[in-house]
Parts: structure tokens; C-alpha cells; sequence
């Protein structure tokens, strides 16, 4: 240990860390930033190592050994490429060695399983909106997965909308980035912009907004299009809803030999526990696949959400190499 450095808990180090990241960083990136290192600062406290000083390199490879027990080689991957970032904050304020960001040694992910392939299929996705549109339309389980099934948006793009952000004349809603008062978008103002939408979204909007809609403004003052009688969802409440939603019993039989009426799943905080039911991302990994399958070119399907071309290969788009040589053959034979 140098010298040179300055006595500090890992926790204080995080919460430095964590406070000069605060202006640069939208909310959801700092709050995934802490989870990561909160687990460094579990494992340090776990083994005794109560002053940062005395990190080594030898200790950061207990760390990764230790957390990779309970994560996947991708998640290891970012969890250890913010462990990197961090420590070279801490060699600014003396807090460790200057360049033991370094000796945080980053496993090699092949390209293929860094890109998740689970996504939500066309079949399924008719079949959960031909429930909702049967038992209940226009509700507010309708609307989210009717909005995110047909614009492929984020869960965070769904939260941010205000009522005054949809357009019935138009057929369509903005997308705006409000940081200052909740509702960050995630590449922040160059993903602003507006989304079209058909006849039969704009129907099922209507009725949402007149006859089920709670009429409340959150704490900012503004009125969220999608709201409980509290006010605006949460990102957490949002994930519940189609964790619930997409549990196979929904619309049908059980694939796990589970009766429904006891299953712990069926609860409300253990949605996420049923083996079949999917995320708001799935949703959108589905939707995006769907549109290129569809025809749709992906200029449109990159700018309407808001997803490079290279994101777009890379982590949304799950069409086989056969299937993307077809449907270059319909454009040629039409030439």
C-alpha cells in the first residue's frame, strides 16, 4: 500500500463515487451503478476488508470468483467493467493504487451470447391482446401491452408520457426527455420524437383515457397518460404488471404442472418467479423482430425505436440468416 493514500471504507468510496456521477448520468444507469458496486461493498465487508487502501489484485480475483457463482458470464462482464470504472475514481482521490483498474481482468464474451435471444413471439403476443381485448379492454393492462407490443418502445418511453403527449387527431403520442421532473428517455433529447399509431391503438387509447384512466397529476404537476390512483407507474410497477401478464395461465394451461390457485408465482411481489413469464424487454426484443420479419426496413424500425443499426442487429434482431435471405429475394423479384 502506497503512502500516499487517504483512508477510506468501500462503502464511503461508492457513495463518493456515486455523488460525482450523479450530474452526467441518467437516474437508471446511477441506480444500476450502485447495485453493481453495492455487491463490492457486500463482499468487502464479507471478508473484512474495511479500509479501500489495502485493495489488491489478488483480492478484486477472490471478487470475481465469488460473484460469479450467482451470475452469468454476460452480467459478470458488466458488473466488473463498473468495478474498472469505479476504481479509477478511487485512484483520483487517493483512495487506492493508481492503475488497479488494470488488474480487474474482463472475461471474453463470445458476440453471439452477449445478445439475449428470449423475446415474446407473434402467437403469444396475439393471444394475451386477444384476452385483454375480450375481458378487458381498454383497461390498463391493455393499454401496456397493446403500447409496448405495437411501438416496441422502452418501458422508461412508456412511463414518460403525458396525457397533452397524445395526439387522437394525429393517431400518434411524443416522446419527450424530462429529466427534471422524473422521466429521463434513455439516449435523453435525440430520443425524442413522435410515435405513430393505427386506428384500433388509438381506439383502445380513447376509451382507456375516458372510462378507466384515473384522472390524477403525479408530483410534478403533470398528468401521465398511464396511471394508478396514486399517479404516474413506477418502472417497477410497469415490470409487475407484464410479469403477471405474460404468465402463460393468463390465457391458458399451466406448462408447469402448477395449479394456479396455489402457485407462489400468482402473488403479487413473485410474478417474476413463474419460469414462462416475460419482461417489458422481451416485449420489445418481440416487437422489433416482428416488424423486420414483417418487411418493415430497418431505417424505420431503427428510428421509430430508437435503436442503432448496429444495436439493432446485435441485440433485437432475431430473424435467421435464411429468413433475412428471403425477404431480400421478395424486394429483388419485385424490381
Amino acid at each position: 500500500m502506497s503512502d500516499d493514500l487517504e483512508p477510506i471504507t468501500p462503502r464511503e468510496a461508492v457513495e463518493c463515487y456515486v455523488a460525482h456521477r450523479e450530474p452526467e448520468l441518467s437516474e437508471k444507469t446511477l441506480q444500476n451503478h450502485n447495485y453493481r458496486l453495492n455487491s463490492f461493498v457486500e463482499w468487502c465487508e464479507k471478508v473484512g476488508l474495511e479500509n479501500l487502501n489495502d485493495l489488491s489484485g489478488r483480492d478484486l480475483h477472490r471478487y470475481r470468483v465469488w460473484r460469479q457463482q450467482d451470475i452469468n458470464l454476460v452480467t459478470l462482464r458488466g458488473q466488473l467493467a463498473t468495478i474498472r470504472v469505479f476504481l479509477e475514481f478511487c485512484a483520483s482521490i487517493d483512495a487506492v493504487e493508481s492503475g488497479m483498474r488494470e488488474r480487474v481482468k474482463l472475461p471474453e464474451v463470445d458476440r453471439d451470447e452477449d445478445a439475449r435471444d428470449e423475446l415474446l413471439e407473434p402467437e403469444q403476443a396475439e393471444k394475451i391482446l386477444g384476452y385483454l381485448e375480450r375481458y378487458k379492454r381498454a383497461s390498463r393492462e391493455h393499454v401496456l401491452v397493446a403500447i409496448l407490443w405495437h411501438t416496441g418502445i422502452r418501458l422508461g418511453s412508456l412511463r414518460a408520457i403525458d396525457l397533452e403527449d397524445y395526439e387522437p387527431d394525429g393517431q400518434c403520442f411524443w416522446l419527450r426527455h424530462r429529466p427534471g421532473t422524473g422521466t429521463p428517455l434513455k439516449n435523453q433529447e435525440p430520443a425524442e420524437r413522435a410515435i405513430a399509431l393505427d386506428d384500433y391503438y388509438c381506439g383502445v387509447l380513447d376509451e382507456y383515457i375516458r372510462f378507466h384512466r384515473h384522472d390524477i397529476t403525479d408530483d410534478h404537476g403533470r398528468q401521465p397518460l398511464v396511471t394508478s390512483d396514486q399517479g404516474r407507474l413506477s418502472s417497477s410497477q410497469i415490470r409487475s404488471e407484464v410479469y403477471r401478464l405474460t404468465q402463460p395461465c393468463m390465457i391458458g394451461d399451466c406448462p408447469h404442472d402448477r395449479d394456479p390457485m396455489d402457485c407462489e408465482a400468482r402473488k403479487y411481489g413473485h410474478y417474476s418467479e413463474c419460469p414462462s413469464s416475460l419482461s417489458p424487454h422481451t416485449i420489445r426484443r418481440g416487437a422489433i423482430t416482428h416488424q423486420l420479419r414483417e418487411g418493415v426496413p430497418e431505417r424505420i424500425v431503427s428510428d421509430r425505436c430508437d435503436v442503432s443499426p448496429e444495436g439493432l442487429e446485435h441485440h433485437y434482431d432475431r430473424r435467421t440468416d435464411r429468413a433475412k435471405m428471403e425477404q431480400r429475394r421478395d424486394f429483388i423479384e419485385d424490381l
